[in-house]
């Protein structure tokens, strides 16, 4: 059964690539018509109906821009650096269940039925996986910056390393109490721990201080001071244009989906419907499809999130921003542990 397994997993490469990189397109439109319905305006509207097609009319015409490379550049880090952004964030799916899985015949090509599992990789640490993936995506943004030979991109890329760090620190204590409570670093284990009660609820101000740091890890507004442009005109990726420039944009998306995704898993209970309760004596073994429908359906929630915030809550200062991840939700991240620790050491013993 190795080969079905080979085979099964290329399949859901190749699945979740194209899901992400057409979701990625049209979460531009997306954003473009909800920023726009939010400033009382029409939005691209012209390319096809309701302007289904800009995505695929800003692809061709990212395709044939001019692909310039200043000439002081260091052209080996210049070219891997968006793409090293965007890896990274795609990377990082493979370790995200959205449901539970089925089993299948492979249309009567198989004798005994095979289960397949609705993610790439079953990872016992795969939330550890996630972090570490998700955290070299720095590396892309600092190289971007460094690489430009401009002024206006080294200062882009040193604010976008001392944010995420600054930021990388509030998040992953945010989640230890999801751990604790869990007892587990696999994201399955953390989903079906959530079986009875949404993680959101105990751990209130952990999920307050994730989504925070969420919102500045992904370099999302109020928190874009990496680009911030009436003061350092597009920031790290000021010298890039035709599809690396594409790839830098492709790459904050993507880090969307997965922060979403993660959301989902860690404090939204997976593909659990409600807050209280499970399915409710439906059979899901039998009706797979429905998990994955209620996964993607809260990723789809806390996607229009990230652009509602954006369009609505004006940039901070750096000063601000800096105070806001050491003073604020540093502190309150260690308190969620203490006090978690303290309820699980009383309360359960």
């Amino acid at each position: 059964m190795l080969w079905v397994e080979i085979g099964i997993s290329f399949v859901k490469i190749a699945l979740v690539l194209f899901v992400v990189l057409t979701l990625v397109a049209y979460l531009t439109l997306a954003e473009r018509r909800i920023s726009a319905f939010i400033q009382d305006r029409l939005g691209p509207n012209r390319v096809g109906p309701f302007g289904i097609l800009q995505p695929l009319a800003d692809g061709v015409k990212f395709i044939f821009k001019e692909d310039i490379i200043p000439d002081r550049a260091n052209k080996p880090f210049y070219v891997m650096a968006p793409a090293l952004s965007l890896v990274t964030a795609i990377v990082a799916l493979a370790v995200i269940p959205i449901g539970k899985g089925f089993n299948t015949t492979l249309f009567g090509l198989l004798e005994d039925p095979f289960y397949v599992k609705l993610q790439i990789a079953d990872v016992n640490a795969g939330l550890l996986f996630v972090l570490a993936i998700t955290s070299l995506s720095v590396y892309g943004v600092v190289l971007g910056g460094w690489s430009s030979n401009s002024k206006y991109s080294l200062l882009g890329g040193l604010r976008a390393a001392a944010q995420m760090i600054s930021y990388e620190l509030s998040l992953g204590l945010s989640i230890l109490g999801v751990i604790l409570l869990a007892g587990s670093l696999r994201l399955n284990d953390i989903v079906e721990a959530q079986q009875k009660i949404w993680f959101a609820i105990p751990q209130a101000l952990g999920f307050l201080v994730f989504m925070v740091s969420s919102f500045a890890e992904t370099n999302r507004l109020p928190f874009d001071l990496p680009e911030a442009e009436p003061e350092i005109v597009a920031g790290y990726h000021t010298e890039y244009s035709s599809m690396k420039f594409a790839m830098f944009f492709m790459a904050e998306y993507t880090h969307m989906i997965v922060a979403s995704a993660l959301m989902v898993c860690l404090f939204l209970g997976g593909w659990y419907p409600l807050p209280f309760g499970g399915w409710f004596g439906i059979d899901i073994e039998r009706y797979w499809y429905l998990p994955p429908i209620v996964f993607i359906g809260k990723v789809f929630f806390l996607l229009f999130l990230f652009i509602w915030v954006r369009w609505t809550i004006p940039r901070f200062r750096y000063d601000q921003v800096m105070k806001l991840g050491w003073k604020v939700l540093f502190p309150l991240g260690v308190l969620n542990i203490i006090v978690t620790s303290a309820v699980m050491v009383f309360v359960y013993k």
